[in-house]
C-alpha cells in the first residue's frame, strides 16, 4: 500500500512527485513512456513557471531566450521588445527528462513504459491497474495531460467548447538564419484559427511551427498548417505532430474521494497563450503537501478539499480572466489587432502578463480604461 500514486510523469507528475518524497511520502510514479520522449509543444517556459521550481535549470535546457512579440494580422506587422528576458524556450524532452530525474532524486519510485489502464476510488484506497500489474495506494494524483481519460473516474471528460486543437512540426534552419530572422522575437499569427493562433518559435537550430484553435471551430487542422507552412516560405516535408489541449479559465471539478487532477488533466491553462507549464509545475506540488499533509501530519481526509483552494489563491483568478480575455480578442481579432497597433503599450503589457509582473485581471482592467481612448480617435468622438 502506498501512500501516493502519481500517473503520468510530465512536468505536474515530476513535480508532484519529487514534492511528494521531499515530504517523505511513499510514492510511486507510473508513465506510459521511456523517458526522454517526444513531446509536440512550441517549448515555452515562463518566468511563472521557472519560479516554482528549487532548483536551477541547467544552460542545455533553455534553447532562447525572450524578448519580444511580433504580432502579425493579414500581412500587418507590428513588433514590441523588452530590455530582459519575459520566457525561455526549451526542447520539452530535455525539460521534462530533467524534471523526472529530479523527482528521482528524492528515492521515489518511478517505473516508467507502464501504461495505466484504469483508476478507481475505493473506500479506504485507491486501485491502479496498469498493462504489468494491479497497486494500491491511499491517494492518487492524475496528472497525464489533456489527451488521457483516467480524469474521468473524477469528472466527465471535456466537450469540444473546453478543449483546443494544436497541430505543431519542428522545422530545421541553420542557427545564423534564425538570429537574423527572429533573434529573440518570437511570432505569433492572428486570425489563421477560430479561437486560436499560429506561432513561429525560434529554438536552436530549429523552428517550431503551429498552430491551434478551439476544437468545435477548428476542423481539417492538418489541412490549415499545410497553408500556414507555404504562407511563411516552409516548403518541406514535415512531420506533423497534433494534441489536446484544454481551455483554461473553465470551473472544473478536480478532486474526488482520494483522487486529484492536475496539470492539463486539471484544465490549467493560460487560455490567451496556451501556456500550462507554470500551473502543471505548481498543481503537482500542491496536490502532494496536500497528501502529505494528511498521510504524514494526522489530517483528515476531508482536508483534500484544501487542493482546490491552494489552486484558486494561487492562479484561479488569474486563469479566469485569462478565459474572459481570449474570448474578446478571438471573437474581434481585426479590432483587437487594430487596437495593439494604435497603442503599441497594450501588447508590450501582455508580455508582462508573460513574465508575472501582472496578472490577467489587472491587465483587463487596464486595457478596460486604454480602449475607449481608441474608440474616441477612431470614430472622432467626445
Amino acid at each position: 500500500m502506498y501512500d501516493l500514486i502519481i500517473i503520468g510523469g510530465g512536468p505536474s507528475g515530476a513535480s508532484a512527485g519529487r514534492r511528494a518524497g521531499k515530504l517523505g511520502l511513499n510514492t510511486l510514479l507510473l508513465e506510459k513512456e521511456e523517458f526522454p520522449r517526444y513531446k509536440p509543444c512550441a517549448g515555452g517556459l515562463s518566468t511563472r513557471a521557472i519560479s516554482y521550481l528549487d532548483f536551477e535549470l541547467p544552460q542545455y535546457i533553455i534553447e532562447r531566450e525572450v524578448m519580444g512579440l511580433r504580432g502579425i494580422f493579414k500581412n500587418r506587422i507590428i513588433e514590441v521588445h523588452k530590455d530582459h528576458s519575459v520566457s525561455s524556450l526549451v526542447s520539452r524532452s530535455a525539460f521534462d527528462n530533467f524534471l523526472l530525474k529530479k523527482a528521482r532524486e528524492t528515492k521515489i519510485e518511478i517505473h516508467t513504459g507502464e501504461k495505466v489502464l484504469s483508476c478507481e476510488e475505493k473506500s479506504e484506497f485507491v486501485e491502479i491497474i496498469t498493462k504489468k500489474g494491479t497497486y494500491q495506494a491511499k491517494f492518487a494524483i492524475v496528472a497525464e495531460g489533456a489527451h488521457g481519460i483516467l480524469k474521468t473516474c473524477v469528472r466527465p471528460a471535456d466537450d469540444e467548447n473546453k478543449y483546443g486543437v494544436c497541430v505543431v512540426t519542428e522545422v530545421l534552419a541553420n542557427e545564423d538564419e534564425i538570429e537574423k530572422s527572429f533573434g529573440s522575437v518570437v511570432e505569433i499569427h492572428f486570425g489563421v484559427a477560430d479561437g486560436g493562433y499560429g506561432w513561429i518559435f525560434p529554438h536552436k537550430n530549429y523552428y517550431s511551427v503551429g498552430i491551434g484553435g478551439i476544437a468545435k471551430d477548428f476542423p481539417r487542422p492538418r489541412e490549415k498548417i499545410h497553408k500556414f507552412l507555404i504562407n511563411n516560405g516552409f516548403t518541406g516535408d514535415y512531420k506533423l505532430k497534433g494534441h489536446k489541449i484544454p481551455l483554461g479559465g473553465i470551473k472544473r471539478k478536480i478532486s474526488g474521494s482520494r483522487v486529484l487532477l492536475s496539470g492539463d488533466a486539471a484544465g490549467f491553462v493560460d487560455a490567451v497563450s496556451g501556456e500550462g507549464l507554470a500551473y502543471a509545475i505548481s498543481s503537482g506540488q500542491f496536490a502532494a503537501e496536500v497528501i502529505a499533509g494528511i498521510c504524514r501530519r494526522g489530517g483528515n481526509i476531508k482536508d483534500l478539499s484544501k487542493y482546490e483552494s491552494l489552486c484558486q489563491a494561487e492562479f484561479g483568478t488569474h486563469l479566469k480572466y485569462s478565459l474572459i480575455s481570449s474570448k474578446l480578442i478571438h471573437r474581434f481579432p481585426e479590432l483587437s489587432f487594430n487596437m495593439a497597433i494604435d497603442n503599441r503599450e497594450i501588447l508590450s503589457k501582455s508580455l508582462d502578463v508573460v513574465n508575472s509582473s501582472i496578472d490577467h485581471k489587472s491587465y483587463f482592467y487596464w486595457s478596460l480604461k486604454v480602449c475607449p481612448l481608441f474608440f474616441l480617435r477612431k470614430f472622432k468622438l467626445g
